[in-house]
């Protein structure tokens, strides 16, 4: 279906003229460094190969009409740059909308409407951050329509700051920023206190990403995101009453061991330990790259997962069971739910050769435990947001 010929065609049956440009924002996977972000620590993400399309052509009025071919149903979506609020019958098409708002707040002309045909092959729901690529895509569409020459970094800050304030959902900036800024073959190093960030080629010699889908509905995942948010907050200000810090990720694991005591639940303090401890296996993780020491970078995979599992109790059967099996493989060294957790996907590194008879196995045993199948994509990583035609 990437065939842009083909949704070259799509655009024109749909909006009765050619479309003039046509865009891609990838997805992206966490390697490791999961729930880090708001707690001011370390994420280690890589932008896929998969992702979302877009073909564009300008108008010469106010309008503003959008199609996705992975909502069909909804058919085109229209609305007026002059009455830019949210509206839930827009659905999907809040995000390109919240976008369009975020850049006029922020003084950016957008003087003409446009048509855009979306189509992506990133899982609905799977945690691998449709939204935020539909986001970026966005941004960098404007960017280049209305010569803005605005930075990528500033891209992304607007495409965070419209998620939180136009959608209502309270992200940490690591999707945006890893699917803006993604590079081929490397994985970003990022501080999501300061947004220093540093890219770490990734040699895989052998081996690939093997992306792994529950295929669960994650309904919790929204509620407890917030809910683990609000206990390290917690956490931090009993923590604060002793030591002077600002976030949780600035602390080394023998720091917190001798604060951890002025946490008074223990549930909050086991939720502190996973942001410590996460942050740091994430710095470890990198240098074992750095000395392409995969196997380490394996087991640092396997102790994340384990902690998001019994400190940070986010992960679920079907998550675990995914990574049981996988770790159960031949060829596999590492596997670890990423994203928010609750469903979505697991990300495992498996030998290339064995990937075939991983699937399999791994397919055919989730299947009779959970009663559903899981889905699987191998994929690479790509360079980030760009116009491509």
């Amino acid at each position: 279906m990437e065939n842009i010929n083909v949704l070259k065609s799509d655009f024109t049956k749909l909006f009765a003229k050619d479309a003039e440009s046509v865009f891609f924002s990838p997805g992206r996977v966490n390697l490791i460094g999961e729930h880090t972000d708001y707690n001011g620590g370390n994420v280690f993400p890589c932008a896929l190969t998969i992702g979302t399309y877009a073909l564009v052509r300008q108008r010469e009025d106010k309008n503003v009409l959008v199609n996705s071919l992975s909502f069909k149903e909804l058919g085109i979506l229209e609305f007026s740059l002059e009455n830019m609020i949210y509206e839930k019958q827009h659905d999907w098409a809040n995000y390109p909308k919240g976008v369009i708002k975020t850049f006029e707040n922020h003084g950016y002309n957008i003087p003409n409407g446009f048509e855009i045909l979306f189509y992506g092959n990133i899982p609905n729901g799977s945690g691998l951050s449709s939204s935020a690529s539909i986001e970026v895509l966005t941004g960098t569409i404007l960017n280049d329509l209305f010569n803005l020459n605005i930075d990528m970094v500033d891209i992304v800050k607007m495409c965070q700051e419209a998620e939180n304030k136009f959608i209502g959902v309270n992200c940490g900036i690591m999707d945006q920023f890893a699917i803006g800024m993604g590079k081929e073959n490397c994985a970003i190093l990022l501080d999501c206190n300061t947004l220093k960030y540093s890219y770490s080629t990734i040699a895989m010699d052998g081996y690939k990403i093997v992306i792994a889908n529950t295929n669960k509905k994650r309904g919790l995942a929204d509620s407890k995101y917030n809910e683990r948010r609000s206990e390290c907050e917690t956490a931090l200000a009993e923590i604060q009453k002793v030591k002077n810090i600002n976030a949780l990720g600035e602390l080394t694991e023998e720091e917190f061991e001798e604060v951890k005591s002025c946490i008074s639940d223990p549930i909050k303090a086991r939720r502190a330990k996973h942001a410590v401890y996460e942050n740091r296996r994430t710095l470890k993780a990198v240098k074992a790259l750095e000395e392409n020491n995969l196997a380490l970078f394996g087991k640092l995979m396997n102790d994340s997962h384990t902690s998001l599992r019994d400190d940070y109790e986010v992960t679920g059967i079907e998550l675990d069971t995914l990574v049981s099996l996988a770790l159960e493989s031949e060829g596999v060294i590492g596997a670890r739910m990423t994203g928010a957790g609750f469903g979505g996907c697991t990300v495992n590194i498996v030998k290339e050769d064995c990937i075939d008879s991983f699937v399999e196995k791994v397919k055919a045993e989730y299947t009779s435990k959970i009663g559903y199948e899981p889905s699987f994509y191998v994929v690479s990583i790509s360079d980030g947001t760009r116009k491509i035609g």
